[in-house]
């Protein structure tokens, strides 16, 4: 992994909020560096499911979607998606696939469908974006799937590398691929996706950054640190895993973060 080529000093400066939980808090830095620091204020938080390992998050239809993978050293968990009820933290299933073949990973909304991918199987299922009926399955040639998103036209998958591959959404055939580069090295461990306003967001498997990617380029132009949410979210919690999941709400302005087996979903407000 590429180490930090310039340590990061945060101030944290409370201002008063509307939410009931906490005081929002926006986080800046004061350090200047080459790859700037993405700033945000902590608007509220809602449950999440401890037993909810997340791979892929999105808001579709004013409705917050999860998907999840199962995996064996943990029997509690289960490959389906869904939409999350932010009262509960709980998942209702709309599709659930076979735990002992399938570990599900990322999925995402375009066209009226509903796209999922799986981990090491490199099969693909396409659903109705209103029955969830299965329409069709399909097959990848990258190593993995991982985290899965949409730029309006096509799809957009990372596979655990540096490099996220465009695909057709008819004939879910790859059309391009960008390697994802931060001050010159490859930035490696993209995992779960989001398309925020022409821009790339991505978990960074192990840690708590996201990155703000420019896909004409595929440099790193942003980081979003959320050490500090990973930490609260172990402390409520201790069997917290790494962050993961990037939803974004249009509406608001909004982005809702979350981790596997994480107790909490963070809703912020980011500085892009």
């Amino acid at each position: 992994m590429i180490l930090k080529l310039i340590s990061i000093f945060l101030i944290a400066v409370s201002i008063p909020g509307c939410s009931g939980r906490r005081a929002q808090t926006v986080y800046t830095s004061s350090a200047a560096e080459s790859i700037p620091i993405i700033d945000y204020v902590y608007i509220n938080s809602y449950p999440h499911d401890t037993n909810s390992f997340t791979e892929g998050f999105l808001i579709h239809n004013s409705k917050l979607y999860e998907s999840t993978g199962a995996t064996g050293s943990l029997p509690q968990t289960r490959s389906l998606f869904g939409v999350v009820d932010l009262e509960t933290g709980k998942i209702d299933t709309k599709v659930e696939i076979d735990r002992f073949k399938y570990f599900g990973e990322g999925i995402t909304f375009l066209n009226g469908k509903v796209f999922q991918l799986t981990y090491k199987a490199k099969i693909g299922f396409v659903y109705d974006a209103t029955t969830f009926k299965k329409l069709n399955e399909f097959t990848f040639s990258n190593k993995e799937g991982w985290g899965l998103t949409t730029d309006g036209t096509n799809l957009i998958m990372s596979d655990g590398t540096n490099v996220l591959t465009y695909l057709n959404p008819v004939t879910l055939q790859p059309v391009k691929t960008i390697s994802v580069t931060e001050n010159g090295y490859a930035k490696d461990y993209l995992n779960e996706l989001e398309y925020i306003k022409g821009y790339i967001f991505a978990n960074i498997w192990t840690t708590n950054t996201i990155v703000k990617i420019d896909p004409t380029d595929g440099k790193v132009v942003g980081k979003l640190d959320l050490s500090s949410l990973a930490s609260e979210a172990k402390n409520i919690y201790l069997g917290s895993l790494e962050m993961n999941g990037i939803a974004y709400d249009s509406i608001a302005n909004h982005i809702f973060v979350t981790g596997k087996l994480w107790p909490e979903i963070y809703e912020l407000q980011i500085d892009e």
